[in-house]
């Protein structure tokens, strides 16, 4: 007599493919510009360009009224956060996403799971990131900074301890304003290097854009006096750039004036604060809907 042993053969195989999260994606990103070499030195030079500003300010006189320079430091510090930082986060964001094209690694990376705009939001939650890491440290250095200075120059920081009436209402809205620029910088960069599909592409395109809206006003100036007609003047009152310095100075009180009173270009015809954070709207759709866009439906064949 015999007993016959039976045994249960699997009628499917299990596989285990683990898929990406969103929360990974940012970890890995992140990581990318931590690494970056080329990242740090930007810090470093971002750092520098704060210290220069108030170098600068240390050899001007801060005048003897406290309103007046409590508020232009307030000016000092925006400026150089939405120059430098917005500067900073420009290269950031170009080599963040122009390296996965001139690397050839978004094939790898799509191949592996991730979606299209899952990677495209994992890499813009990553700027936002590094943008607000940029902001916070540019606000301590910036107090740090400014309590150094007014020793120098004034001998105490009474202008710190005693700020005005309205004084941190306008500080917080110049610092919106700031916070609004740098958003719709990331964008903008974003999208240029998206439609490149190059690093040396989205970060030549980027550095230029708001310079070359500066000067772009020369050529405006002159085609009016070639023409006499109004349409060069009103087409300037579209520019994202010129917009986006005179916002401070249309939105924020007269009492703010010298923290807005810097001689950067703006559009030619007179606008109001509503029509600047239109301008400034329109242009941050516009990029988001490109990178978005571009992203999701073209083919990748790097």
């Amino acid at each position: 007599m015999s007993a016959a042993v039976s045994v249960s053969t699997p009628t499917s195989t299990q596989t285990y493919s683990p898929q990406p999260s969103f929360v990974g994606i940012v970890r890995g990103e992140l990581f990318k510009v931590s690494r970056q070499f080329s990242t740090w030195v930007l810090a470093v030079l971002y750092v520098g360009g704060i210290g220069l500003s108030y170098l600068v300010d240390v050899g001007t006189s801060m005048g003897e009224d406290p309103t007046w320079t409590i508020y232009k430091l307030l000016g000092v510090d925006m400026l150089v956060l939405k120059v430098f930082g917005g500067a900073f986060m420009i290269i950031v964001t170009a080599r963040l996403i122009g390296m996965e094209y001139s690397g050839g690694t978004i094939r790898i990376l799509l191949g592996r799971g991730v979606g299209r705009l899952q990677l495209l939001f994992g890499k813009l939650t990553a700027l936002t990131l590094i943008a607000l890491g940029v902001v916070c440290t540019t606000l301590l250095l910036d107090l740090l900074l400014a309590a150094i200075l007014l020793l120098i120059s004034v001998g105490n920081i009474n202008p710190l301890t005693a700020t005005p009436n309205g004084f941190w209402s306008d500080a917080g809205i110049y610092l919106l304003l700031a916070l609004l620029s740098l958003g719709v910088t990331i964008l903008m960069a974003t999208a240029v290097t998206v439609v490149g599909r190059s690093l040396v592409i989205g970060l030549t395109v980027a550095m230029v854009w708001y310079p070359a809206e500066n000067f772009s006003t020369i050529f405006l100036i002159l085609g009016y006096q070639l023409t006499k007609s109004d349409f060069w003047y009103l087409l300037s009152g579209n520019f994202l750039g010129l917009n986006l310095n005179a916002m401070p100075a249309v939105i924020l009180p007269q009492r703010a004036s010298p923290a807005t009173n810097f001689s950067f270009s703006t559009p030619l015809v007179p606008v109001d604060g509503g029509h600047t954070l239109l301008v400034t709207a329109l242009f941050a759709v516009a990029f988001a809907v490109v990178a978005i866009v571009l992203t999701a439906r073209r083919d990748v064949k790097e």
